[in-house]
């Protein structure tokens, strides 16, 4: 059972979050892909994914090799604010080089939540083990759930599988780390709460 929960913990990793909301948000509403090419997608997916993932796990294997942290799954609360930190200034510069492209405010508005939610994810693990797992994951289903109700995008059968896959990773994580119920709650809400406000009430925000 264990085995199983690592290996979704693994599958459903945060740093693969961003690159699969981009794909899903895409799928689901084709108004975010107007005045890209297939080439450009493609560009734009890459990108995202050596910015939020790439990078990321480099780092992260470089702090195991020089010892910053015990092991690649930071099991301790206090090793994993360095990887947040280091991450989140990944996203911040993957989130400037999409405001500087012809980005639809939308999608900038789902990355500036996905910051927010790891500025507060970073400030919260000072005090506090909350789930990064369950927050990558609550920002992908509050992206969709945004769209649905700002654009009209039609999924309820994705949003469904969202939510069982949602609560198989919850599950998972309580099985495979030292996770308490109420971080998992709580991580979900703040990932989910981040990316949905800020698609939603986005026009308010002078830099999307």
């Amino acid at each position: 059972m264990k085995t199983a929960a690592n290996a979704l913990s693994v599958l459903l990793h945060p740093v693969w979050m961003p690159t699969l909301t981009i794909a899903i948000c895409f799928a689901i509403d084709p108004f975010l892909r107007y005045g890209f090419t297939r080439d450009g997608v493609w560009i734009l997916y890459g990108m995202v994914f050596t910015m939020t993932a790439f990078f990321p796990l480099l780092s992260a294997l470089l702090m195991r090799r020089t010892g910053m942290v015990t092991d690649i799954t930071m099991p301790m609360r206090m090793e994993r604010i360095p990887a947040y930190f280091i991450t989140l200034l990944y996203h911040g510069m993957c989130y400037y080089l999409l405001w500087r492209t012809n980005m639809h405010p939308d999608l900038l508005a789902i990355f500036l939540g996905a910051l927010v939610a790891l500025f507060l994810l970073l400030v919260i693990t000072f005090r506090w083990k909350i789930s990064a797992h369950m927050t990558g994951i609550g920002g992908l289903i509050g992206s969709v759930v945004a769209l649905m109700l700002e654009h009209g995008a039609y999924a309820p059968l994705l949003l469904c599988a969202l939510f069982v896959v949602a609560g198989a990773l919850g599950t998972a994580r309580l099985i495979a780390s030292d996770h308490s119920p109420a971080q998992i709650y709580s991580g979900f809400l703040l990932g989910s709460a981040c990316t949905a406000l800020s698609v939603l009430y986005g026009g308010a925000f002078p830099w999307n």
